[in-house]
């Protein structure tokens, strides 16, 4: 029995096979076809049962990631989209937070809403904060509203009212009038998308959802048609961003919880081969063919947090983008890829990124009309890649293309073909490292401390470089890296977080209340856990809320004790933020009196067969040198020895320099740097040389 796992990335879609019985795993890496991903999908899956011989019904469960609907947001390609609000407040959108993102930037682009102004329509209705209806909802206006954004051509319709987190009385009411008089409009209500306080980030995230929720139904439709016609009946999960799995419905329902969802399973993966090292302290980092991804491990588990941006207008700006309220793994997106593109700035300085040539035309090596230096294009060239192998043989690349469009920019420098292509090589990797070192800071620790382990199509080739400059000092590559993103798809768990508003002091707590409220929260979690999985499993719940100092404008989400609650819990709670509070700021104001905003409950159950134990094939016979190639660092040539990994038996030590090749990845051990081919699969190495020596030498470059 088998499960298939299914990752839509910008660049490639992976795709990966796994045995449940015996732990062995085939992998195929099909171009996206951004047009329409799921005939990708489709050409993918064939092309691996046709290589490995397998039947569309021994398959047990399919899981899938896709930037789908994170790319209709970027992009502005979502559904025709009308926002009804409270009267008073069509602007919200537009107003935000009243921040800028730069502060002394007179020309600031700020993020653009999804629904322009003239999609904006008022209802009359006013509820009061703690739930109460100060004016009654006005069914002519809402259907007024409503009528007018249909007239207009509108497909999907959100409904954000003023504290409606509190009663959702008023938007229930309002979507029974709209659905019973246009019952083809899809609608999002904000009390079911992001049931909590702040108006902005609330109508934000409902807009968010409006406007991809169409594309989403349309999309997992097809893609179910598109199984089933292959002859896979098997149940398809799909990945969220919190890192756990749901089942189709509920994404179609929701589907602004999957914006993150293929770099969440890279972060899984990360965490489950570090721990084959041996290793829990991780910076997880995963370079494709559009972005890298860098998230952080800690003691095993990745961070997850409650708060993600989509659409920035500086992409690398907190603050400039779409606020969305939906719990996500912790990372950061660096505009640096395989298909980044390298040009020279206004000062004449060149830059990698974050323009990327993607799948389509791709970079120019891949013979696919792309005329723009690209980072594969100068990583052929410096010798790290092999043309004839790359993708596991189902791409040739070509050397005079690459050439041709490195040599475009060298000449525009002034400098030869392998200067140049060193210096995009070594400007992409500074790129990373800048945006890592900053991303490890703010979460107060020191990237020293980390292990570093590489996963994509391109981390095995650029980690060591970017390790150096971290001043990291191991760098893990586990097997299959370039579908460890797939891979870790297999490994997640359904999952389902709940979130409400309460707005209450602890001093003060009713408690009965209180439980009830989780309660309330853990019966809706179940619910989704019976409905993805069955309801034989029993979920792990976990409580938490965002609690703060009274006066405070902002809150720390604070792991609390299980249920249930009664004031004698209210010291335990009072500990957990206080500690919580003094790990994150050092120190504590004079302040007493506490509150709690919101509660959140976690709920996680393992799918069947969701246990991953990828086996490690003894090596197969025969020398593993294949032969050399010349390949430069900095301004170093040297005559470089190339490795089938599959022919690297456990204890094997290699000496840098080397390049490893497996099907999908070629890993980069540069000059003074030993590596070991672990028991559990991975390669570990260890890295001797100072980064300031790497930085010289690529200065040079």
């Amino acid at each position: 029995m088998s499960a298939l796992a299914i990752d839509i990335g910008g660049t490639f879609t992976d795709i990966v096979l796994y045995d449940d019985t015996t732990g062995r795993f085939a992998a195929h890496k099909e171009l996206t076809t951004p047009a329409d991903p799921a005939r990708g999908v489709v050409a993918g899956i064939r092309h691996l049962f046709a290589q490995e011989g397998t039947e569309a019904a021994g398959v047990t469960r399919v899981v899938h990631a896709t930037t789908l609907f994170t790319n209709a947001l970027i992009e502005r390609r979502g559904a025709p989209t009308g926002l009804i609000t409270t009267a008073g407040f069509r602007d919200t959108l537009e107003i935000g937070h009243e921040r800028k993102y730069e502060l002394y930037d007179l020309h600031l682009p700020l993020p653009q809403p999804l629904v322009r102004r003239s999609r904006r329509l008022e209802a009359i209705e006013r509820l009061a904060p703690d739930g109460t209806v100060e004016i009654p909802l006005d069914a002519v206006s809402v259907l007024d509203a409503a009528g007018k954004l249909v007239g207009q051509g509108i497909e999907s319709i959100a409904i954000a009212f003023l504290h409606a987190y509190a009663n959702p009385a008023h938007e229930q009411e309002a979507a029974r009038l709209v659905a019973e008089r246009y019952p083809s409009v899809i609608l999002s209500l904000s009390s079911d998308v992001a049931p909590q306080i702040r108006e902005f980030d609330r109508t934000s995230t409902t807009v968010a959802n409006a406007y991809v929720k169409p594309l989403a139904e349309k999309y997992l439709n097809r893609l179910s048609g598109d199984l089933a016609a292959l002859g896979i009946t098997a149940p398809l999960f799909m990945m969220l961003s919190n890192g756990g799995l749901t089942h189709v419905d509920e994404a179609k329902r929701v589907p602004v919880q999957l914006l993150e969802s293929g770099p969440a399973a890279g972060a899984l993966s990360a965490a489950f081969f570090g721990e084959r090292s041996g290793c829990r302290d991780l910076l997880a980092f995963d370079l494709g063919g559009t972005t890298a991804k860098l998230a952080l491990v800690h003691g095993g588990e990745p961070l997850v947090v409650h708060k993600f941006e989509a659409g920035r207008e500086r992409r690398f700006t907190a603050g400039s983008g779409l606020p969305l309220t939906i719990s996500t793994i912790e990372l950061i997106e660096i505009g640096a890829g395989g298909g980044s593109i390298a040009a020279h700035d206004a000062l004449g300085l060149l830059k990698v990124g974050p323009r990327s040539a993607s799948s389509v035309p791709g970079p120019a090596c891949y013979g696919r009309g792309g005329m723009e230096p690209t980072v594969t294009d100068g990583n052929l060239l410096l010798g790290y890649l092999d043309a004839e192998t790359f993708a596991g043989g189902t791409m040739k690349l070509s050397m005079e293309a690459a050439r041709s469009s490195v040599g475009a920019l060298a000449s525009a420098a002034g400098l030869d073909v392998p200067q140049t292509a060193a210096g995009i090589h070594a400007v992409v990797n500074e790129t990373m490292a800048a945006a890592a070192r900053v991303h490890v800071a703010e979460q107060g620790h020191d990237p020293r401390d980390f292990a570093l382990l590489v996963t994509g199509g391109g981390g095995p080739l650029h980690g060591c470089e970017l390790a150096r400059r971290l001043g990291i000092t191991q760098v893990i590559c586990p097997p299959g890296a370039g579908v460890a993103s797939a891979l870790g798809l297999l490994l997640a768990p359904a999952r389902v977080d709940r979130v409400t508003t309460i707005s209450r002091r602890l001093d003060g707590m009713d408690w009965s209340a209180l439980e009830d409220a989780y309660a309330k929260l853990e019966a809706e979690a179940r619910a989704v856990i019976a409905a993805t999985i069955g309801g034989g499993t029993q979920p792990i719940l976990r409580r938490a809320a965002d609690l703060r100092f009274v006066g405070q404008g902002y809150e720390l989400i604070t792991e609390l004790p299980s249920g249930p609650y009664d004031a004698s819990k209210e010291a335990m709670i009072r500990g957990a933020f206080l500690a919580g509070y003094e790990r994150v700021f050092s120190r504590r104001p004079a302040v007493a009196a506490i509150e709690i905003i919101n509660i959140r409950v976690s709920a996680t159950g393992s799918t069947a067969g969701s246990s991953l134990d990828p086996e490690v094939p003894e090596a197969a016979k025969g020398d593993p040198r294949t032969g050399t190639r010349l390949a430069r660092f900095g301004q170093v040539e040297h005559e470089v020895p190339v490795l089938d990994r599959r022919r690297l038996a456990a204890g094997t030590e290699i000496a840098g320099p080397a390049i490893v090749e497996e099907a999908m990845s070629t890993l980069l051990i540069p000059p003074g740097a030993r590596a070991v081919v672990e028991a559990g699969g991975n390669i570990a190495i260890h890295l001797t040389q100072p980064a300031t020596a790497v930085a010289r030498e690529c200065e040079t470059a």
